[in-house]
């Protein structure tokens, strides 16, 4: 998200906060969880291990506050033991388990108090809580990057076409209307709680913002910035945006492209001020743990328009939500994630994580925007151009590969609800193959960096049925077993 135009201007670390993760086995018991601390009054921890890692934090940072960034997904309630160990293998395996958030008083030693933490062999991966801010990485103008408000008029909603015709969502609509029993997860800033185009539309969601003024760098924050609860108001638009084009009523502008499917709002990143615009900021432990409880709620897709680029990482530093995608991943949910804006070849996370579905953007001439960023991960490109969608009241136009990205997540619910349909498992790799195998070529030679082409929801909708077909009739030509009988195969 780091936005190239706010480089040097908005601080890119929440001072004096890190993340650790700890190896296998080797997270004392003792530690509260943050929900814990933050909604049930649990007092922080004041030491971990009672041994080297404490002597690190108070040699460098002085005081030290530390708790476990997730929840554990089983209740504790559920175990017949009270305390008893309530993470399972795949929080254990994928490393959410073993997350602390660890808030020294003195951030000045934080550079070497990392260092030092790294060559600890019970140490995993360590690394500052980095800042993200919307939009996110631009070489967009300045004007371009802030949404435009807008009357949805008849001809308003004719410039708009485009993206409907290129992308055959309707089309897709008619042959699969979506299942309410998939559930798109939104993690953004929030969306507009009251717009009309998303009344009744919305799954009860949550927030999960918790910055300190003095913490990041004396930022002007704005509105609701530390009482994370369960209210994810959008206090900036961009979740609003997003959230139009996944969910929308259809009373102003075009039916939310995922139909019926269910979308449940996070508020993982704040809002600020920024050049007297208002930007999403928000720092990577609050949109983790976001999306940690978003998973566990049952999503099947996940839309994340947001991204730190790698130029902004030291060289050992860890790559952000490196064990939120692992979890995710583990537990079946799709990931959809904007590529950039910042119109280079580079890497974006999580775009640029394996298993993520990087999502580019294209012009109305189907060409790749010049602001698109590029890379080999990247897997096709969605209407990313003067989108017409939410606002936080009305309506705006919004362009950026943070606004092409909701239309590849409502096109994955849509291929989720007919995969449920016809009873056929469906994971995120086999998403990412129809889509790729699918999408519309672009109209020019030597697009390279870009993906397979734009997307074509219907084509992927057939797509899914061939291979669904395929797959049974392939079954149905299976020899049987010597001795079964044939009447009991039938």
């Amino acid at each position: 998200m780091n936005a190239t135009y706010a480089r040097g201007l908005l601080p890119d670390a929440v001072r004096g906060r890190l993340l650790l993760t700890l190896r296998l086995g080797e997270m004392p018991a003792h530690i509260p969880g943050w929900r814990a601390c933050t909604h049930h009054g649990t007092p922080m921890a004041e030491r971990i291990d009672g041994g080297v890692i404490d002597r690190l934090l108070r040699h460098h940072g002085g005081a030290v506050r530390a708790v476990r960034l997730h929840s554990a997904r089983t209740p504790r309630a559920e175990h017949a033991v009270a305390g008893a160990y309530r993470f399972d293998e795949v929080e254990q395996i994928s490393g959410v388990a073993r997350v602390l958030r660890i808030q020294v008083r003195e951030p000045e030693g934080v550079p070497a108090l990392l260092r030092a933490l790294a060559e600890l062999p019970m140490v995993e991966r360590v690394g500052a809580s980095r800042l993200c801010c919307l939009p996110f990485a631009s070489a967009l103008d300045r004007d371009d990057a802030a949404s435009r408000p807008v009357v949805p008029d008849e001809a308003a909603r004719a410039a708009d076409a485009w993206v409907r015709a290129s992308t055959r969502i309707d089309e897709a609509l008619a042959l699969e209307a979506g299942d309410p029993a998939v559930v798109v997860g939104l993690a953004d800033t929030g969306v507009a709680l009251a717009h009309a185009e998303l009344e009744r539309r919305l799954r009860a969601g949550f927030d999960s913002v918790d910055l300190d003024p003095q913490a990041v760098g004396g930022l002007q924050l704005v509105g609701d910035f530390r009482r994370a609860g369960n209210h994810p108001q959008d206090e900036v638009g961009h979740g609003s945006g997003c959230a139009g084009i996944i969910a929308a009523r259809g009373e102003g502008i075009a039916i939310g492209a995922a139909g019926a499917c269910g979308l449940t709002p996070v508020r993982v990143l704040g809002a600020a001020l920024s050049g007297g615009k208002r930007v999403g900021i928000g720092a990577l432990d609050n949109i983790d743990a976001g999306m940690k409880r978003l998973i566990d709620l049952g999503v099947k897709v996940i839309n994340m328009s947001f991204g730190t680029p790698e130029s902004m990482l030291a060289g050992d530093a860890p790559l952000p939500h490196e064990e939120i995608v692992r979890y995710a991943l583990a537990r079946g949910v799709i990931l959809v994630a904007a590529s950039g804006n910042s119109g280079l070849a580079e890497k974006y996370y999580p775009a640029a994580h394996p298993g993520v579905i990087a999502v580019g953007a294209v012009e109305p001439d189907l060409r790749p925007a010049a602001f698109s960023t590029r890379g080999a991960h990247v897997a096709l490109c969605a209407p990313g151009r003067d989108i017409l969608t939410c606002d936080l009241s009305g309506y705006q136009r919004a362009t950026g590969t943070s606004f092409a990205a909701p239309h590849v997540a409502a096109v994955c619910a849509l291929l989720a609800s007919r995969a449920l349909r016809r009873a056929w498992p469906l994971d995120g790799a086999q998403v990412r193959r129809i889509l790729v195998e699918s999408a519309r070529p672009f109209p020019v030679d030597g697009v390279t960096g870009c993906g397979a082409g734009c997307l074509d929801a219907a084509a992927a909708l057939r797509r899914l049925d061939e291979i669904v077909d395929r797959e049974q009739d392939e079954d149905d030509r299976e020899p049987l077993p010597d001795g079964v009988p044939p009447a009991l195969a039938a």
